[in-house]
């Protein structure tokens, strides 16, 4: 299959096209964040960072909804074409490198002042100081994974659109890499209250790192896939689609499935899994369902999820598997992070659960 013409690379970076490009980039980053302010969501407590309690309005999912309305009212009345997102994807990707720049710029030069009043703080532009910045009441840190996978989302729609209006239908493989993302995405703002007892929230500090993360890494970097897919037009076998669902299905139930059973645990320590009182030890680490399998069995499912997405694309190229790669090769070095932290935090009681859930991410392997 020859490959598919880069165009979102030979798309002009003009002045206007930048300009236009800076313009979405705002309105839409302006739009979710007026609209984390206004629009009703629970509101629950996180982690005390630092000694300093925090709470967390968990209105992403309402967020999400409203923005996939806007969005297709738009396409359908032609108020917006969705296909403006693929056109403009280089002119994009430079305003959202300007724009994670300026944000960690802002956030340093915050922590510095900060630092003025409280000598102890050593300001980092890289891993940044703070771990939950404010504005207007709006948490930083969680509002940024909304611009960024609501962004990965209308990406993924755009190239459905693009592919729709140059050959008069949708592939197979596109349809079924639109109905993955979609409900990738939509089920992270279902779970969005599990975000506030992951890694990154608890543990890692708002700076460059994960700014940039966000706002450019999540949304340009993890569509690879469905951009493939835009000129790609060498049908999916119906075997290959059932494998390719049948794993989707399988990493979705590991990832989804493990972080509900580690969050439901922590809120309640007497909850039910697999249909049994939950198993621990000292009532702190959870060996039961997953848990009780693999020490990192979440991690594994998200990679299957990827792996999902590129084997869409089947096998004419290597670019889409970038993707899983990257994630698999962080998530195994991540893993190794949180058994040292774990192990610092836990002491004895980490070393006794090692002994009871050998394997990390692959039962009987690894």
């Amino acid at each position: 299959m020859p490959a598919p013409e880069p165009q979102f690379l030979l798309s002009a970076l003009s002045g206007a096209a930048l300009l236009k490009a800076a313009a979405m980039l705002l309105v839409f980053t302006g739009g979710l964040f007026l609209g984390s302010m206004l629009l009703p969501g629970r509101r629950i407590a996180g982690t005390d960072l630092e000694g300093t309690p925090h709470e967390y309005s968990l209105n992403g999912l309402a967020l999400f909804l409203a923005t996939v309305i806007a969005a297709g009212l738009a396409q359908v009345f032609g108020w917006f074409s969705l296909s403006t997102l693929y056109t403009h994807f280089a002119a994009l990707f430079v305003a959202a490198n300007v724009l994670a720049f300026a944000l960690s710029v802002w956030l340093y030069y915050r922590s510095a002042l900060a630092r003025d009043s409280a000598p102890g703080i050593r300001p980092g532009f890289f891993y940044g100081v703070e771990f939950n910045p404010t504005v207007l009441g709006v948490d930083l840190k969680l509002f940024s994974y909304r611009p960024s996978l609501i962004g990965l989302a209308l990406f993924n729609a755009s190239f459905a659109v693009v592919q729709y209006e140059t050959y008069g239908g949708l592939t197979l493989a596109m349809a079924l890499y639109q109905v993955f993302t979609f409900c990738y995405v939509l089920n992270y703002f279902q779970f969005e209250y599990g975000m506030t007892h992951t890694w990154d929230m608890v543990s890692e500090r708002f700076g460059w790192m994960l700014i940039w993360g966000d706002y450019v890494l999540v949304p340009f970097f993890y569509c690879l896939a469905g951009w493939w897919l835009v000129h790609a037009q060498e049908p999916l076998s119906l075997i290959a689609a059932a494998a390719i669902v049948m794993l989707f299905i399988i990493g979705f139930w590991l990832f989804r499935g493990a972080n509900e059973q580690k969050h439901r645990f922590k809120r309640n320590p007497g909850v039910s899994i697999w249909g049994q009182p939950a198993r621990s030890l000292d009532g702190r680490l959870l060996v039961s369902g997953f848990w009780g399998i693999g020490r990192h069995l979440n991690y594994t499912g998200e990679i299957c999820i990827y792996l999902a997405f590129a084997l869409t694309t089947g096998f004419g190229s290597w670019v889409p598997y970038l993707l899983p790669a990257w994630l698999a090769l962080l998530l195994w070095h991540r893993s190794k992070r949180d058994d040292r932290r774990c192990r610092a935090k836990y002491g004895e009681l980490w070393g006794r659960y090692t002994q009871r859930v050998r394997y990390s991410m692959l039962p009987y392997v690894y």
